[in-house]
């Protein structure tokens, strides 16, 4: 199947069944989103929910993460995933949107990865979701789904690369769409370990399916009746 096929199966089956995808981390401006995709790193954004609500009551806005030390941060989120590293990622993050940016989140890639914290991943998050930007956030899940659909080839080594090939594929519009359609299908069904294609209704156009579960099937097949064979002779 020729890879602009594949966008299309791609593109027709997640408009058509989830036209408007959200994040699932919990914000109410872009400030609290851009505190929960930095914690979120690494880390689960079920658990991340459960961590934002009081840090986010004690350090409501930029210049209350500003005034914090990291000693003050780091109780707020201890559960999280490499919380020594991320409550200095905070308290430099809050410094710099109060100083340098006064107080507001940038809208560009290239203003958020000055801020602590904020790699091209994180950034392009921001950009997105909160500014409906066509960025395309690159995490495990969206660099799993789109090897395994076939949307990106097997070259698209790094995240950057699989970036540029899933922006040069899909629609401008539908960039920030995309970007979730990717991670909960990752999240939910193309799961890392056992990917649940018996519940994928993308199979049918899907290159993991058709080049090792098939096939493995097919075979497995073939094995089952040649021993049915050799019984009954």
């Amino acid at each position: 199947m020729r890879k602009a096929e594949r966008y299309r199966h791609f593109i027709d089956y997640f408009t058509t069944h989830f036209p408007e995808p959200e994040t699932e981390l919990t914000y109410a401006n872009p400030y609290e989103l851009l505190v929960a995709v930095v914690l979120s790193a690494q880390c689960t954004d079920k658990r991340v929910n459960m961590v934002t609500p009081a840090l986010l009551a004690q350090f409501p806005t930029p210049e209350h993460l500003a005034a914090a030390s990291v000693e003050e941060i780091f109780p707020f989120i201890r559960s999280i995933s490499y919380p020594n590293n991320k409550a200095k990622h905070l308290a430099g993050l809050g410094r710099m949107l109060a100083q340098d940016f006064g107080g507001e989140v940038p809208g560009t890639i290239e203003e958020l990865q000055r801020l602590p914290g904020v790699g091209r991943k994180t950034a392009n998050v921001v950009v997105s979701v909160v500014y409906n930007q066509p960025a395309m956030a690159v995490d495990t899940h969206v660099f799993r789904v789109s090897h395994r659909l076939g949307l990106v080839p097997k070259t698209a080594t790094t995240p950057l690369a699989v970036e540029k090939e899933l922006v040069r594929h899909i629609p401008e519009v539908l960039i920030p769409k995309a970007h979730h359609w990717l991670i909960l299908h990752g999240r939910y069904v193309c799961v890392a370990r056992q990917p649940k294609c018996a519940q994928c209704p993308l199979t049918g156009w899907c290159k993991y399916y058709a080049d090792v579960v098939s096939k493995s099937a097919s075979k497995a097949a073939k094995g089952q009746i040649k021993n049915e064979s050799s019984t009954t002779k």
